[in-house]
């Protein structure tokens, strides 16, 4: 079974265009989602990805609409692909069924990979320049000491209940 995936960013938007295409490349079955394309929780692709079975299909009508970020995407293309499940990308050279399909997938995951290393070898660069001129990174530890001054006041003033929580 094909099952087609649509999402726009806001209720402005309308979902016209990938309906007509997801309709034309033979989805029998088309979720329909609002979603930013930042968040990671999607009701209706969370409800899809519980439906769809190995051996079908999910098509989409372009690589944006599915996944949030590069490593998102290639995280959801794993999940479908180890549930023996075709991914269809109508705007992209995208179709897992065939070679030139998962080859494509596979320099996307290495991209995402490279990107992801990338960041560590940056974040871990920057951490140690930072070490070397004496800098301590991270949360500091506890309430500074004006704050402890002033919640030491708060709590003096809650205990005489002369004041509301609100008040003070």
């Amino acid at each position: 079974m094909k099952y087609g995936y649509a999402r726009v960013s806001t209720k402005d938007q309308n979902f016209n265009l990938q309906i007509d295409a997801l309709k034309k490349s033979g989805c029998e079955k088309i979720y329909r989602e609002v979603a930013k394309g930042a968040k990671t929780d999607r009701p209706k692709l969370n409800e899809l990805l519980t439906v769809i079975k190995p051996g079908d299909s999910l098509v989409i009508w372009k690589l944006d609409r599915l996944g949030r970020s590069l490593q998102h995407l290639v995280k959801i293309f794993h999940h479908l692909i180890d549930h023996e499940i075709g991914i269809i990308s109508l705007q992209d050279p995208i179709d897992t069924s065939t070679a030139q399909g998962k080859l494509m997938f596979n320099i996307f995951s290495s991209l995402a990979e490279f990107e992801k290393d990338l960041i560590i070898e940056r974040t871990n660069a920057g951490l140690n320049a930072a070490r070397a001129r004496g800098r301590c990174g991270g949360r500091p530890k506890g309430l500074s000491k004006k704050s402890m001054e002033k919640a030491k006041a708060a709590e003096m003033l809650y205990n005489q209940k002369k004041l509301t929580a609100n008040q003070i």
